[in-house]
């Protein structure tokens, strides 16, 4: 959901669609727990001698931050986005609205979010905001399903809005908005490592044969 500013009036909105962020980090709706803080680099799995293996388990590692909250909330399995480390369902009750995942007419993902975070007076939370919030394609929900399911989902140029795999790195590596789980503001726990050795890690995967965990 983008946003182009913060109108005063809207927030009381904003105040809501925060409320869930300070709920415990380990407590995720989908089942899937917070992975650790860290991403191991791709020389950890030189050693490895089978491409396959190596490609799959590059592709676990991966996995730290594709089902980290940060990356979960925007991929949700319905058409409302979740919140928070807990991942509850947002507050107020937005849909996806339009193909682009901008919100519904009237209540647009801009009216509460703007172009960049905005803390709480009080330090105890803040209202997310990038200038193109938005959700990921309905294609891409990953929410409840398996590393292998999402790593197949991920490929799968009918599901992941005609991506080639150098176009996924370049996704993974460079996007500013996959960008923002590293930088996600008061009261929420950044996705494991850095956005830099995410898309090393993208690279590697990519390079010993893209293949997916069991």
């Amino acid at each position: 959901m983008k946003g182009r500013g913060m109108n005063p009036r809207n927030l009381g909105f904003a105040a809501l669609a925060v409320s869930a962020v300070a709920l415990p980090a380990a407590v995720v709706a989908s089942g899937q727990s917070v992975p650790p803080a860290t991403l191991q680099p791709a020389s950890t799995f030189a050693s490895i001698a089978d491409p396959g293996a190596r490609s799959a388990a590059i592709f676990t590692e991966m996995g730290k931050v594709l089902t980290h909250p940060r990356c979960l909330n925007c991929h949700p399995r319905t058409d409302r986005p979740t919140q928070g480390d807990a991942m509850a369902l947002h507050e107020p009750p937005v849909t996806r609205g339009n193909a682009k995942g901008e919100g519904a007419p009237g209540l647009q993902c801009s009216t509460c979010h703007g172009p960049r975070n905005v803390a709480f007076a009080n330090g105890t939370g803040s209202i997310p905001g990038h200038p193109l919030w938005h959700l990921a394609p309905a294609s891409m929900a990953w929410q409840g399903k398996s590393l292998r399911e999402i790593c197949e989902q991920l490929k799968d140029r009918t599901r992941n809005g005609g991506k080639t795999l150098a176009q996924i790195h370049e996704h993974n590596a460079s996007d500013t908005l996959v960008g923002w789980g590293w930088n996600p503001g008061p009261g929420r726990t950044p996705a494991p490592g850095t956005q830099a050795q995410f898309g090393a890690l993208t690279k590697a995967w990519i390079d010993s044969g893209a293949k997916c965990p069991a």
